[in-house]
């Protein structure tokens, strides 16, 4: 099942990059392209006096586009899928990065800069999360959670560096496609209903459905010569379950082009979500669990591809 999804999630993406031979004169209308990044890092320490460990990293990201845009609409497409890999001494290898993020939007004008839109975001990741170091409780996995967000609304669109979207009425699902998860109510879904003896009675809700109010900002530009600044921010409120605490989603990417191959990254995430209660059991405190400030930041050397 996971890679059937993974599959049509790629094939959705890149099938909007295929050229129609039987009508030449739509092709100029669209823009296509793509990015593949790999970066590697190594630390070897043998009989080193001052301490330390030798390590292993390993980060790659996919990012392609099409979009279409003609007198009258827009259609902007996007898939990023990110993967990275972790090995610090004697320890097992693990994973530092992964998702897989979908975006597509359809934009009918309005006048020069304003548009109706619509827009559907798709995030999840590939493969199972552990709550390291502990490497046999699995706190994630592909679909558990899965995030998609369908939204109406105004996109203000000036200049292809800038694009705003406000949208009064949103549906946010989330997916925990995992039962034991879903049992402990992980990502906000209803947990499992329990009797007095802790039996079961109700499985946890797989699904969670929101209504609410979404706010997206991208914008994009070359800050100076083969330095370039990205950045996106998405907040949610949902309009029936305290609507006050709302839900951010920040990335800044900033690429660095050293030659025709080589580039440098440095990119951060940073999320809050109400509904998601981290454990935080490694500051020597039991049982502190509750929302918390997620933080995630890279930087990277290695190779890059444009297409």
């Amino acid at each position: 099942m996971k890679k059937i999804v993974l599959a049509l999630l790629i094939f959705c993406s890149l099938s909007a990059f295929a050229q129609d031979t039987e009508k030449p004169a739509e092709t100029s209308k669209w823009t296509k392209g793509g990015m593949f990044t790999f970066q590697f890092n190594q630390v070897s320490l043998t009989n080193w006096a001052a301490g330390g460990q030798s390590s292993l990293s390993i980060n790659t990201m996919l990012n392609v586009f099409a979009n279409y845009k003609d007198d009258k609409q827009t259609w902007s497409n996007s898939l990023d899928i990110g993967y990275g890999l972790l090995k610090q001494g004697s320890s097992p290898l693990i994973k530092s990065d992964d998702r897989i993020e979908l975006n597509s939007k359809y934009g009918r004008n309005i006048n020069d800069a304003w548009f109706y839109s619509a827009l559907l975001n798709f995030k999840t990741q590939m493969a199972d999360g552990f709550n390291y170091p502990n490497d046999s409780k699995r706190i994630s996995k592909f679909l558990a959670p899965g995030y998609m967000i369908l939204a109406l609304g105004f996109d203000y669109n000036p200049s292809e560096s800038f694009t705003y979207l406000l949208s009064p009425i949103t549906s946010k699902v989330t997916i925990v496609n995992d039962q034991t998860l879903a049992d402990a109510g992980a990502f906000g879904v209803d947990a499992a209903e329990v009797d007095g003896a802790g039996v079961v009675t109700a499985n946890g809700r797989k699904i969670r459905y929101e209504v609410g109010a979404y706010l997206k900002m991208m914008y994009k530009k070359d800050i100076m010569e083969n330095v370039n600044f990205q950045t996106k921010l998405d907040l949610f409120s949902n309009y029936l379950n305290n609507p006050q605490n709302i839900d951010v989603n920040w990335e800044i990417l900033v690429g660095m082009k050293i030659n025709k191959y080589l580039t440098a990254t440095l990119n951060t995430h940073l999320i809050y979500d109400d509904d998601i209660v981290i454990d935080n059991n490694n500051d020597g405190i039991a049982d502190v669990v509750g929302p918390r400030t997620q933080f995630k930041e890279v930087f990277g050397l290695g190779l890059s591809l444009k297409f």
